[in-house]
């Protein structure tokens, strides 16, 4: 596929990139190594005080009281906090703002946060809280996202007139209906997803200090800087200019800090209060309750195609569980209906989506927000097409290709689409014709696609301003410092910055530095959510790269009385392309271009262009451009005990251009190991009671390298028109289609359809019964010359 220029897939000076396309370590990866990296919980601050949450042990309740006097009159505590402190709700997005920092007259799950304690340690504050006596009056809990729909009393949130729908999406597009009326096939089933949790090897971490004239620093394991500034001159009523929040090293978020969250706000308060900073680190369980992971859904799709495979008509109807609170719940009842739209072309679809409150760990965004649970449910039914209509499953997909430079049937573009590239890889790499239905049984592969969005039209707060904003500073050495809010939570966008600078500037790459998600010194950045920062900061990066550049060049060509055509910026020199013989030093080029123009910097920024169909929602899911990903999973079913072993896993994922082909490829495997942990061992569950079945990474079962397949990372690069140098979306797309091709692969290795996550072996031995019941019946009905 041809490179096309608009930020400019080519490099400045040709067809060759000098730093772009290289594998390339990251910039925080030598300090990581060795320790020197400081994460949120290495700050100490003199005078620093502990805090800690005292968590509600009722599922719904109303608070009758709260005594705080005792804990207040313990030795060594400096602060005692409670809702009626920070009154103030707020919410990520700006019309379901439905949380408070500490709970306000009511819980609504065990594990909700009603008070805290600031003291000189953590024993002081945990012996605190066990000090604070609160009475309740226990309310009616719901668990089950059924009875959550039709029951509305008492309500978990009082005052809306949708009871317990926390968001209900109906939309249609063309003649569904009629459409599988007229269907040679229709095929409908029911599917369900599960909740898992991200478990990043970070706990959530805020610390806070107020200074004598009220500047409030917050530093916070987050990645949203920006939102969570606004959340807190919000609830704490502070002039924002008076706040700072900065992000530390971060150690893994996968969507799981996108929320501000009460520690956050606490940490906020009590430093004011008391005039010391406090720090707040959550144990392990308390991560655990804060969740915000998969949404669980409840899944029924009818498909309709005709006799050649060609699909005419899809209709879902989709259950999601939301747990207590809103958080990204609007966009993710959106979401669910609205990603499902490619990579196949396919005239009508109607989705369905209600989201409800349930009395459990609130949900969120986790990798792949929204649009994994439909995908598996789905891709799963597209096998079940093909075996109808007896096709490989890979040939189907190939009929239903929607193609590049289109638009869906819910009026998204899509512009660069490498997925036929990405059938193709994984159908070679995997030997996939020499094993599809050929292996011993027990042992079989399976296929499944996907699409996903790279960044969002959608700024979670409407306004016109960019999404993205790049700064640079260039030192007379030859340094060059990029400030940019953009958050790199291990992804590596700091790094993906200054390899664009390094291409750029034709500067050094250890000469670039990168300043990020400090509130008071870089510009807005909306944070990294809905794999975004590569599209939007890199193309805010190029964007003050090429301003920059054109003024350096400007001022060699002045001095060197030359056609500015004729000046280039090659890596750590500057060149005259007709006269070899004359060349600056990159330093010497910045120092010249600061007698031309004064101090030497440039802004840079990117905003989406206009996207999404004209209709309420339209912009939900509507993205700059749309990553394509296939999977191939090989894998074994032991009869006897159940147990699925993955062998191999093969995923070609269309990431536009790999800027880091080793941060690619890193990007893929992660999303893989990911995908098939969540089907085979994750699960985020609440008993009868509403107590969390298991908060700790001992019952939180999560793969070791021993339970890792091989991971097979194949990039493929369709170079997207508008993004920086090509590139698209690489940290969320290649989770997708992992948890259906291997349901899809068990079904060819021993005949049954895995439509229930996780897939446990006591789930596998079920199905394996039922399926042997069905074959005896059927050799019974033929002995006896009976109707089968």
């Amino acid at each position: 596929m041809a490179a096309r220029d608009i930020h400019g897939p080519a490099p400045p000076w040709g067809d060759e990139f000098r730093v772009v396309g290289k594998p390339t370590r990251k910039l925080d990866g030598l300090a990581k190594a060795t320790g020197a990296a400081i994460y949120t919980d290495d700050i100490q601050l003199p005078g620093m005080l502990h805090a800690k949450t005292l968590r509600s042990t009722q599922a719904h309740a109303r608070i009758r009281s709260i005594d705080t006097r005792a804990a207040r009159a313990l030795k060594g505590v400096h602060g005692v906090i409670t809702g009626a402190d920070l009154p103030i709700r707020y919410g990520v997005i700006p019309w379901t703002q439905d949380e408070n920092a500490l709970a306000v007259d009511k819980v609504r799950f065990i594990g909700d946060p009603v008070a805290a304690v600031a003291a000189v340690d953590e024993d002081t504050a945990n012996a605190a809280l066990k000090l604070i006596r609160v009475e309740y009056e226990p309310l009616h809990a719901y668990f089950d996202p059924r009875e959550a729909a039709a029951r509305h009393d008492p309500a978990i949130h009082e005052g809306r007139k949708e009871g317990n729908v926390s968001k209900h999406v109906r939309l249609e597009f063309g003649p569904v209906d009629e459409l599988a009326a007229a269907a040679d096939v229709v095929l409908e089933d029911e599917y369900s997803f599960h909740g898992s949790t991200h478990a990043p090897i970070e706990p959530h971490c805020a610390v806070a200090t107020c200074s004598a004239d009220g500047l409030l620093t917050v530093w916070s394991a987050t990645q949203i800087t920006h939102y969570v500034h606004r959340a807190l001159a919000q609830v704490l009523e502070h002039p924002p200019q008076k706040i700072r929040v900065i992000q530390p090293c971060l150690g893994g978020a996968f969507g799981g800090k996108s929320d501000p969250f009460s520690l956050e706000f606490c940490v906020a308060k009590l430093a004011m209060l008391t005039g010391r900073p406090v720090k707040m680190l959550y144990t392990r369980e308390e991560v655990f309750y804060a969740h915000r992971g998969r949404h669980p859904m409840s899944l029924k799709y009818r498909t309709a195609a005709g006799r050649d495979g060609r699909i005419t008509s899809v209709d879902a109807k989709i259950l999601i569980d939301g747990g207590s609170y809103s958080s990204f719940g609007l966009v993710t009842t959106y979401y669910a209906g609205q990603l499902l739209t490619g990579p196949y072309d396919f005239p009508s679809y109607r989705f369905d989506s209600t989201r409800v409150f349930t009395n459990k760990p609130p949900c969120g965004p986790k990798r792949g927000h929204g649009s994994v649970q439909p995908r598996f449910a789905f891709e799963v039914q597209l096998d079940q097409l093909a075996e109808k209509l007896e096709l490989d499953p890979i040939e189907l997909r190939r009929r239903n290709f929607q193609g590049e430079r289109t638009r869906t049937v819910n009026g998204q573009r899509i512009t660069s689409n490498g997925f036929l590239a990405c059938l193709d890889q994984v159908e070679r790499a995997s030997g996939w014709k020499s094993k599809r239905g050929q292996m011993p049984f027990g042992r079989g592969v399976g296929v499944a696609g996907s699409m996903y969005i790279s960044g969002t039209n959608y700024p979670v707060y409407p306004n016109k301003m960019p999404q993205a904003g790049v700064q640079l500073k260039v030192d007379r050495s030859g340094l060059v410092t990029v400030f940019t809010g953009g958050n790199d939570i291990g992804q590596g966008s700091n790094s993906m910055c200054a390899m664009i600078v390094a291409e750029e500037l034709g500067v050094p790459l250890e000469h670039v530095r990168v300043v990020a998600a400090d509130t008071d010194l870089c510009p807005v950045d909306l944070g990294a959510y809905s794999s975004r920062v590569t599209f939007m900061v890199g193309n805010a990066t190029i964007d003050a790269c090429r301003k920059l550049r054109s003024q350096i060049v400007s001022a060699v060509a002045r001095v060197w009385q030359c056609a500015p055509e004729r000046v280039r910026l090659m890596p750590g020199v500057v060149i005259d392309l007709e006269d070899p013989a004359r060349s600056l030093s990159t330093a010497a080029a910045f120092q010249c271009a600061e007698e031309h123009f004064d101090t030497l910097g440039s802004t840079g920024s990117y905003n989406t262009p206009t996207l999404g169909g004209d209709y309420r929602g339209g912009t939900i899911g509507a993205s700059p451009a749309y990553s394509f990903t296939a999977h191939v999973v090989e894998a074994s079913v032991d009869t006897e005990t159940g147990r699925i072993t993955v062998h191999d896993v093969w995923c070609a994922h269309d990431c536009g251009r790999a800027l880091n082909p080793m941060l690619v490829a890193g990007q893929i495997e992660g999303s893989v190991y990911m995908g098939i942990a969540e089907a085979l061992l994750e699960e985020h569950r609440v008993n009868r009671l509403g107590l969390h079945a298991g908060p700790s990474l001992l019952d939180y079962r999560l793969p070791t390298s021993v339970d890792t397949p091989e991971l097979h990372a194949l990039i493929v690069e369709s170079l997207d028109p508008e993004g920086p140098y090509g590139a698209k979306e690489a940290g969320e797309g290649p989770l997708h289609s992992s948890i259906p091709a291997l349901s899809n692969a068990i079904f060819d290795a021993v005949g049954i359809r895995m439509k229930h996550l996780p897939f446990t072996p006591g789930r596998v031995l079920e199905l394996l019964g039922e399926k042997s019941e069905r074959e005896a019946r059927a050799r019974g009905g033929v002995e006896t010359g009976g109707r089968v």
